[in-house]
């Protein structure tokens, strides 16, 4: 390829909030000079003038990051580099830096062959049509030229003081912290040796083939190193980070997990007591517990769809000042900026726990415990995963059943309630069920199987 040249991109990355491709398969060099030339073209052309880069700790990071530069300084702009971190600090840098974009190098939690981008447009997150965008430019080579420029600006040191910012000091508190070889570990060992307590730090090289365990928080087995710590050591509680630091896992002293909506009630409370009645949004994946713990501490609870850039977008939609996922991304606009952020969370979670008696073990015995499962993946192909979900609402709605398709189908009955949506980052399904009886949260599962089974998907053993 010609750079300049149109360009066709592989039709499984272009995703909806997001670009998510396999190293010379369906991702390489020339794809990303594209991307950065592509984006690049709609920030010249609406009169930006710097867009910031920054990139993860993968091996095909430094090369996929040139070759993004390259495409912006082709446009015209000036491509401001701030190097190796976390994704949240290229959002941070992006907003103190006033920059008119932002592109971040990484493959967040997909395995070492993978490579991706996320985007900002100024201080907004840039997915869906705008991503689609891309590729129409691409094709038609139809690109802003120029001569550019481009910079080094180190962000991390900066981004970590303002991490740091918002922890109020309390009882001090003994925490694992496991950055999985992720590119949050360098930042991560920075805010620790500022921090009072005891802090036990876990692979936190940064290593792009993520040697010890994989970098998803949100699987347990992934989590087994930082609970037999936090046992061993007699912890208050452990925190562990996914491949670019944007979403967090949290094991408490007693060595269970608590996901992202059992966090939640802990984040909300903090945010509710400052600010009564605020809007808190959830994804359509969070406990019934959740929204009925924020109602009853005077928030206004909202559910909306899974994924970083449509929850960040929702947020400035209706002023919410806090959200989270059950997937570990959390994002706070109460004194902060609104995206998502494990390493600020941390810090947030950090300083709730100071100032309380109670212990994080305490808070979670202290919710009701419905049976639920954690999030089930099914295997599916790129072309069918949201052909299936379609076929299997379109069912539902032929028998009468009480669905939302907010997001996927989350299908409520008398037992509780399933869900079932195609991952936007990886060629399965995801599902979940919650009960308040086993034999009510078996049946659930025998719903959710049938319906898979109907559209030729075997589920795995749940």
């Amino acid at each position: 390829m010609t750079r300049g040249s149109a360009h066709t991109f592989d039709p499984t990355i272009l995703r909806e909030y997001d670009i998510r491709g396999i190293i010379d398969k369906t991702l390489s060099a020339n794809d990303a000079y594209a991307i950065g030339r592509a984006f690049g073209t709609g920030i010249a052309r609406n009169g930006g003038k710097t867009v910031c880069v920054g990139y993860d700790g993968r091996l095909s990071s430094p090369d996929m990051e040139q070759a993004v530069v390259d495409g912006l300084k082709d446009c015209g702009l000036e491509a401001i580099r701030v190097g190796l971190g976390p994704t949240p600090m290229l959002y941070f840098a992006v907003n103190i830096l006033d920059a008119a974009g932002g592109i971040m190098v990484s493959g967040s939690h997909n395995p070492p062959d993978y490579n991706g981008f996320k985007m900002m447009s100024g201080p907004k997150p840039f997915y869906g049509d705008d991503i689609q965008g891309l590729g129409t430019i691409a094709a038609a080579a139809d690109y802003a030229s120029g001569t550019g420029s481009d910079r080094v600006e180190p962000m991390l040191d900066r981004y970590v003081d303002r991490v740091l910012q918002d922890y109020k000091s309390g009882r001090e508190l003994k925490v694992a912290w496991d950055a999985g070889n992720g590119s949050a570990g360098e930042a991560m060992v920075k805010v620790c040796a500022e921090l009072p307590g005891q802090h036990i730090l876990l692979n936190e090289r940064i290593d792009g083939m993520f040697p010890v365990h994989h970098p998803d928080p949100t699987v347990v087995e992934n989590l087994q190193q930082l609970r037999d710590v936090v046992l061993a050591e007699k912890c208050d509680l452990g925190i562990a980070f996914d491949g670019d630091g944007d979403r967090i896992g949290v094991v408490d002293g007693d060595g269970e997990i608590l996901w992202g909506d059992q966090l939640m009630v802990v984040w909300a409370a903090d945010v509710l007591a400052a600010h009564p009645g605020a809007t808190i949004i959830a994804d359509v994946k969070a406990s019934q517990v959740l929204f009925d713990q924020i109602a009853e501490m005077g928030g206004n609870p909202l559910m909306w769809k899974t994924g970083h850039s449509l929850i960040k977008a929702k947020m400035a939609e209706t002023g919410a000042l806090l959200s989270g996922e059950m997937s570990g991304h959390i994002f706070f606009a109460d004194r902060y900026f609104g995206y998502d952020d494990a390493l600020y969370a941390a810090i947030r979670l950090l300083a709730c726990l100071s100032q309380r008696d109670d212990s994080l073990a305490d808070i979670r015995r202290s919710l009701r415990q419905p049976l639920n499962t954690p999030e089930l993946r099914f295997p599916c192909s790129e072309e069918r995963k949201f052909v299936v979900v379609d076929e299997v609402r379109d069912r539902l709605a032929a028998e009468g059943a009480n669905v939302s398709d907010i997001d996927g189908v989350r299908v409520l009955t008398e037992d509780g309630w399933w869900l079932l949506r195609s991952s936007n980052t990886q060629d399965v399904l995801v599902a979940r069920c919650e009960a308040e009886t086993e034999e009510g949260l078996q049946r659930l599962k025998d719903a959710l199987a049938a319906q898979v089974r109907l559209s030729g998907i075997e589920p795995p053993a749940f």
